[in-house]
């Protein structure tokens, strides 16, 4: 094929106003209109208001274009829009092409007779608020109450209409290529590659998907493999399986490497070729185990015959504005996240399907990828037209998505079954069953069409369908809640024993340099009202500072409110991750809310809107770790918080777990000891750790039930001979409880190294610059007395600075 891509010269118009722009595609009008400060910042104070108002108003894109030579002598041209976002009426040359609602899907048509030397496209862009609210005043559907009402109609990012991390911005545009596309005699429109895994290497069965256009010619297709060391292997005569020998598999991030192989389709008409497919794959072997145990059923996925346990978190849009997403950007976040050992990411279904670069990067990345569909905490009004609609976009997507090595499982949908049995959002009986058609039979059937290799999982959460107990703790997979929503304690989580938690955090505000892009030094507290349009989830503030009175003292400024909060979060992640990871095998995957933002927020992020780790995203270094070390410890937040109860008893406690996740045996020593505040050492101990791969290793009990725990806590290493693995510490009591010593910590570099010295205990341990841009190989830690030294990944080292939760509370 012969693709002219259209990208420059266009021009976009609002029709009500009247403003013209020069515009860019792929682009949007919001990213136009900035561009050309013809609108104020929608992220800055609260001018989002005033950016929802523009989209009340209809667009137009407008291009006029030389069509080049070779397309216009193909046999057939035809028009493809990648993406546009969403309601859409289209011309050329005059001509009325059609209607496009859907941004999840490609809209092509052909124009070979009308095309011209010279030739105008015209794209007039609709209001997608009025349409939402007249649907929904004919025949109420409802979602998700942070949203608009009336978004499950629109085939649109539901997110764009509000939800709670994300504003009511639902820009609209060009967002994807545009192209003309020719082609002579025959094209390849696909390839569906499937892989057998035996013996003698993986055989690979070929499926091209040819259309042609001159029935008098004689076809045949050439097969050519480079391998990842960049070995190119050819077969003739269009072979329909090809085997590769000797394989390198593919590998998740932290169990092996990530070896590509470069799959080309040439089509040829004798020794013309006429059209050439590639794609990148990977070979190994992916399923979900969800055979029965002795504790219900499991749900495992299983790369190349080995049980993985999922370690991750959950994906939303990286920016409202879909024209500042890039491949550059989206690299640097999901490097983060393989820096800090995932081994997956959940494409949440209330956004869109991400670019292709995001799963090519997934490919070389080794994550794993979740992949809703876009369904998500809605009811969807089942016409023949929206399913022939939404079968469009699902073909559309798994046959461009099913390649990719990365690929672990198809979703139909975010929390819909759950809320669905529980008649959230039902108004009439047929909402439910419209609900079982699409996730249970139209769904499922087009997989089984497309990419009947892939595992498809109805809904998360879920047992399996059917409403059949969904989020049942002892299978499938589960959201869970009740920290954060339900208020309980963090030790909560050390009741229960879930097979896959899916969606579980805890909220936290950005950081100050985050915080100070949106808003007026008279707007940085967090009741502000600007401050509450950057908080979505109603309450939220109140709530962290509830949980926040649980744990530490109360913050005196704004810059350790936000510090605290962060440390608050983190400690709430790492009290699940820790206790599931004990328990793997039963439970295998922690996959928590959320990875990123889409704007400047507060919210449940480890990575800020500016690309700023929050205190969580280090913790998932440390507790995402291939060989963890963690301490359950027992105490006041186990027993009673309340210091005034009469015969309060507590018993202070605590057992060590070594989990390896690696597939080779780890040994090593724990040592741990108990330390007063100044780090001086009361009792010690220690153990030889010998943990076979994928597993657990549990040492026994250690009471310490004479111990002060206000005066005490517990230190602990990990070393695999003389090589520090890990360290952490465990208090008894809450750290607003502990009688801390002032560490008198000092900061200084070398190189690109950076020392902190303590001469006590300190805990929480941030190290930042003035820029609010440093990024470091560890920071959020605790530390004993002592120096520590950490390395510089980014950012300046102008106005370091170092604190600990010593501070918090002291009027400093």
């Amino acid at each position: 094929m012969i693709i002219q891509k259209l990208e420059d010269g266009w021009k976009l118009r609002n029709c009500s106003s009247g403003e013209c722009f020069n515009a860019k595609v792929p682009g949007t009008v919001y990213g136009t209109w900035l561009e050309y400060g013809a609108m104020e910042d929608p992220y800055w104070r609260d001018c989002e208001d005033k950016a929802l108002a523009m989209m009340e108003a209809e667009y137009e894109y407008s291009l006029t274009v030389t069509l080049e030579k070779e397309v216009g002598e193909c046999d057939v041209v035809w028009l493809l829009f990648e993406g546009i976002d969403t309601l859409a009426d289209i011309w050329l040359n005059g001509h009325y092409l059609g209607h496009a609602d859907n941004m999840h899907r490609a809209w092509q048509y052909p124009v070979k007779p009308l095309v011209k030397a010279e030739n105008i496209i015209r794209v007039l862009l609709s209001s997608p608020l009025p349409f939402i609210r007249k649907a929904y005043e004919e025949d109420p559907y409802d979602g998700a109450p942070e949203s608009m009402k009336g978004f499950p109609f629109l085939r649109k990012a539901h997110c764009s209409f509000g939800w709670d991390w994300g504003p009511r911005l639902p820009d609209a545009g060009l967002f994807r290529n545009v192209a003309f596309i020719g082609a002579k005699k025959a094209a390849i429109l696909d390839v569906h590659i499937s892989q057998s895994h035996r013996e003698e290497g993986v055989v690979l069965s070929l499926y091209p998907e040819v259309k042609t256009f001159c029935s008098e010619e004689v076809y045949s297709c050439e097969v050519r493999i480079m391998d990842p060391e960049g070995t190119l292997t050819v077969y003739l005569d269009t072979p329909k399986t090809v085997t590769i020998p000797q394989p390198k598999l593919w590998w998740p991030n932290g169990y092996g490497d990530q070896p590509l192989y470069l799959v080309e389709l040439v089509l040829k008409a004798g020794d013309e070729i006429l059209d050439t497919w590639s794609r990148r794959i990977g070979l190994r072997t992916m399923r979900m185990n969800t055979d029965k145990d002795e504790y219900g059923s499991r749900f495992a996925h299983e790369v190349n015959g080995v049980e993985i346990f999922a370690m991750g978190a959950d994906y939303i849009p990286e920016d409202c504005i879909r024209g500042r997403i890039s491949r550059e950007r989206t690299k640097k976040l999901l490097e983060h996240c393989r820096q800090c050992n995932f081994n997956v990411i959940r494409v949440w279904g209330g956004g869109y399907y991400p670019d292709d670069f995001f799963y090519d990067l997934c490919d070389e990345l080794g994550l794993m990828v979740w992949q809703d569909f876009m369904f998500a905490c809605a009811v969807y009004p089942l016409t023949s037209e929206f399913e022939d609609n939404v079968k469009a976009e699902i073909r559309d997507n798994v046959k461009r998505i099913r390649h990719h090595a990365c690929l672990g499982l198809w979703c139909g949908n975010n929390e819909m079954e759950m809320f669905i049995s529980g008649n959230q959002w039902i108004r009439k009986p047929i909402q439910k069953t419209e609900y079982l058609i699409m996730n249970e039979r139209i769904i499922p059937e087009l997989l089984k069409e497309y990419d009947p290799d892939t595992f498809y999982w109805p809904s998360s959460p879920s047992s399996g369908g059917d409403f059949d107990a969904p989020n049942y703790p002892d299978r499938g997979d589960v959201h869970y809640w009740e920290v954060w929503h339900g208020g309980v304690p963090f030790t909560e989580y050390r009741k229960f024993y879930f097979r896959y938690l899916s969606e579980f955090g805890f909220q936290s505000f950005p950081s100050i340099k985050t915080i100070e892009s949106f808003t007026e030094p008279g707007d940085r507290n967090i009741f502000s009202y600007v401050m509450e349009k950057h908080q979505r989830n109603n309450g939220a503030n109140g709530k962290i500072l509830q949980y926040m009175s649980q744990m530490y003292r109360y913050p005196e400024s704004l810059s350790h409110l936000v510090y605290v909060s962060q440390l608050l979060q983190a400690e709430a992640v790492r009290y699940g991750v820790e206790h599931f990871r004990r328990n793997r095998g039963r439970c295998m995957g922690c996959v928590y809310w959320q990875l990123n933002d889409c704007w400047p927020v507060a919210s449940w992020s480890s990575i800020d809107y500016g690309g700023r780790w929050k205190a969580l995203h280090y913790f998932a270094r440390r507790f995402f770790a291939p060989v963890l070390l963690s301490c359950e410890e027992t105490g006041a937040l186990t027993w009673s918080t309340d210091v005034n109860e009469e015969n309060r008893t507590i018993r202070n406690a605590a057992r060590f777990c070594v989990t390896n996740e690696t597939r080779i045996p780890f040994q090593g020593t724990v040592c741990w000891s108990l330390k007063n505040s100044r780090s001086d050492i009361l009792k010690q101990g220690e153990f030889e750790a010998a943990a076979a791969p994928l597993s657990v290793e549990e040492f026994p009990w250690l009471d310490f039930s004479e111990t002060e725990g206000r005066e005490c806590y517990l230190s602990y290493d990990l070393y695999q001979e003389e090589t520090l693995v890990a360290h952490g510490s465990s208090l008894f009591v809450p750290p607003k409880h502990f009688e801390f010593l002032n560490p008198e910590l000092e900061v200084w570099v070398e190189g690109d190294e950076i020392f902190v010295k303590a001469k006590a205990f300190a805990k929480g341990v941030e190290i930042g610059n003035k820029a609010g841009d440093l990024l470091l190989s560890d920071n959020y830690f605790d530390m004993d007395s002592g120096i520590k030294k950490v390395l510089v990944a980014d950012g300046g080292l102008e106005g370091l600075y170092v604190r600990s939760i010593y501070e918090i509370g002291r009027g400093t």
